[in-house]
């Protein structure tokens, strides 16, 4: 059985190309909660993935450029580490830097945000399909909550140890949160003025959604209670954070999740469980306007990220589930796109034939 992870992402279905950018980003208004110094400003890394026209004699952009930040996913996993270390030789569908796409004037923005240990790139396949079906998404690497994140100046900022600690996560939900805002600050100023000039004007800033994985789809919903710019939330299993179930949220909002029986059979605990199943249900039976709840019997946690495509080893060591790779992506990607196609597009037809194409999904609205 080889390690290697000989993967290649699936091509995305839709009408346009896609190009990509990354910026790194200094909030100078905002401490960082995780360091002891109180002069430490918050920075992130946040990749932007754009409808674009692929120029011909384009070289695809790499998936990880350093694949050395993910010794601590790796280790997460129970995965040797040299597995991750092979992500540097797999390329992505995008082109870095390519003209912006000119089919329409502007383009609804989707901001992304990975789970615990994670990396920006680990929902790719998603983000590819997205994007190619007309939207931006702008994918943000939490320092501290990242598995680790290279600053242009070489700094590596690794996994805050407390992030092992539920109770401390949910103490910063919150802070990662405010992330996602200032990161659609900056992406209006990015729209105003972009130094590249490839995204200036092209950004459609009063359509805009959040999306998220695992820790990820806690501070999408969190971000959405603290900003109504959001108008639509998508997070994929986990559990919601105290503040959201409280507050509820007031943004159409899809749960892509899985049943309680998968959770069982994969090795989660009775107690994660019941978190995860009792709050996203305590938050969608007080919405007071659309809400989606979908599971997905078969799927495991890591068969809502690019996992299933990294290693035969996934398999093996029982992070993936029975379901066939492709068809989980085939499912989270047509819901995803009916959900925000829309709540962002305006397409009531949306959900249209949904239920055809899909029809081992169990689908609760509200």
């Amino acid at each position: 059985m080889t390690t290697r992870p000989l993967f290649r992402l699936p091509r995305p279905s839709g009408p346009c190309a896609v190009g990509t950018v990354t910026h790194h980003w200094v909030d100078t208004n905002r401490p960082d909660v995780f360091t002891a110094d109180p002069d430490d400003r918050r920075e992130l890394v946040v990749q932007i993935w754009y409808p674009a026209t692929r120029p011909a004699s384009a070289t695809p952009a790499p998936y990880v450029p350093d694949a050395a930040v993910l010794a601590p996913l790796a280790k997460l996993l129970g995965l040797p580490s040299f597995v991750l270390r092979c992500l540097k030789h797999v390329s992505t569908n995008a082109v870095a830097s390519a003209p912006a796409a000119c089919d329409e004037p502007s383009f609804p923005v989707l901001i992304f945000s990975p789970g615990r240990s994670g990396y920006r790139q680990h929902n790719t396949w998603q983000v590819e399909e997205l994007v190619s079906r007309g939207y931006v998404v702008a994918a943000i690497d939490h320092p501290h909550a990242a598995a680790g994140v290279r600053f242009p100046d070489g700094r590596l900022v690794t996994i805050d140890s407390r992030m092992v600690d539920n109770d401390f996560v949910e103490t910063v939900v919150p802070f990662l949160a405010q992330d996602a805002v200032f990161a659609l600050d900056r992406l209006t100023a990015l729209n105003h003025a972009d130094p590249t000039g490839i995204l200036t004007g092209r950004l459609d800033l009063s359509r805009v959604g959040i999306f998220g994985l695992s820790l990820g789809g806690a501070v999408a919903a969190e971000a959405c209670r603290q900003e109504s710019r959001f108008r639509a939330c998508l997070p994929m299993d986990v559990w919601m954070p105290s503040s959201v179930v409280r507050s509820g949220l007031s943004q159409p909002t899809m749960w892509i999740t899985r049943d309680a029986g998968t959770m069982q059979r994969e090795g989660w605990s009775q107690a994660d469980i019941d978190r995860t199943i009792t709050t996203i249900r305590a938050v969608f039976d007080t919405m007071p306007g659309d809400a989606y709840l979908v599971q997905v019997p078969g799927m495991y946690h890591q068969d809502f990220s690019d996992a299933p495509l990294l290693s035969p080893l996934t398999r093996w060591l029982g992070l993936t589930g029975p379901i066939d790779k492709h068809r989980a992506h085939d499912i989270v990607t047509a819901c995803s796109l009916a959900f925000f196609n829309r709540h962002l597009k305006d397409r009531r037809a949306a959900f249209d034939g949904l239920a055809e194409r899909c029809p081992e999904v169990l689908l609760e609205t509200a």
